[in-house]
């Protein structure tokens, strides 16, 4: 899983600072995976400076809060319910705000996900999570005739 490269781009500009931070996970279901977070510092309200530059310390205070979080919320659940997470920002919305003491961030997002280990695959498992799809569930579409002369 990946950002896309014109949502990343479109998102890098001057006078912010970029925090990046990326750990590795187990899920419950034994998937060891690779989390790339991404973060922007913020302008304050009312602020009248140009940039909104973080100092290192509180870069490196940031990042911490970061990989806390990612190995927090990937290490609880299982790969299915972490993709649903990753869907609506979960994560990034909650980087942002635990962050909001140190330096307020904006545009936090899981980067990309890497699937370092598999665990090894078990059709009982599959079954397990997919369930018993026996009976076909799409409707065959009847076509009319004159359309099938011309094909």
């Amino acid at each position: 899983m990946d950002l896309t490269t014109d949502k990343l781009r479109s998102l890098v500009r001057k006078w912010q600072t970029l925090i990046e931070a990326h750990v590795d996970v187990k899920t419950t279901d034994g998937y060891v995976l690779r989390l790339f977070a991404i973060g922007f510092t913020m302008k304050r309200p009312n602020q009248i400076r140009k940039t909104s530059y973080a100092q290192s310390s509180q870069v490196r205070q940031i990042r911490k809060k970061m990989v806390d979080i990612m190995s927090r919320e990937a290490s609880s659940c299982d790969l299915k319910e972490l993709v649903m997470k990753f869907i609506p920002e979960v994560i990034g919305k909650e980087i942002e705000k635990s962050c909001a003491g140190i330096y307020p961030l904006q545009n936090c997002y899981i980067r990309k996900v890497k699937i370092l280990k598999a665990p090894k695959f078990e059709l009982t498992k599959l079954m397990e999570v997919h369930g018993d799809y026996s009976e076909e569930t799409g409707k065959k579409v009847e076509r009319p005739a004159a359309a099938e002369a011309t094909a």
